[in-house]
């Protein structure tokens, strides 16, 4: 969880203190390049924690979770999924750089096998193309008749 200082924690919470620790979901989103539904959609993931709701009712983010929601979009980019990224976020506060490697490794083997299976896929749509050239009527067309055909493996 957020850290809150103690006037947070104590509820005593005014508007201006408000505008100037925290974070409005809208203010959020913006400064970290997502939209509002994907700001609400991380909340009820548990990747970004539930904030404190401001006596008006809204949320009010902490400062920091503009940088986790930074981290999620980028963890992102790079191929992780939202449950590995939930563990990444896990290993922060332990500091256990082994384990980070350790996942960063896994990403690198399974980008690598995806890798090998799209080469693949382009191969073999390579191959029924230049079949394809080849071929007399639209019922003899070699990419339509793999694709119908049942697999035997």
């Amino acid at each position: 969880m957020f850290p809150l200082d103690s006037v947070v924690r104590s509820g005593v919470y005014t508007d201006s203190m408000q505008a100037e620790r925290s974070l409005t979901i809208s203010r959020l989103a913006r400064l970290g390049g997502v939209n509002l539904e994907t700001v609400r959609y991380y909340e009820r993931e548990g990747l970004i924690p539930k904030p404190p709701r401001a006596r008006a009712g809204y949320r009010v983010f902490p400062q920091d979770a503009a940088r986790r929601l930074r981290f999620i979009k980028r963890a992102q980019e790079l191929g992780f999924s939202l449950t590995e990224i939930r563990e990444l976020l896990s290993l922060r506060p332990s500091r256990d750089r082994t384990k980070v490697r350790a996942h960063a490794q896994a990403k690198i083997a399974n980008i690598d096998q995806k890798i090998q299976t799209l080469h693949a896929m382009k191969n073999v749509l390579g191959s029924l193309i230049d079949r394809c050239d080849r071929c007399g009527p639209m019922g003899d067309c070699p990419i339509l008749e793999s694709l119908d055909r049942e697999q035997t493996t």
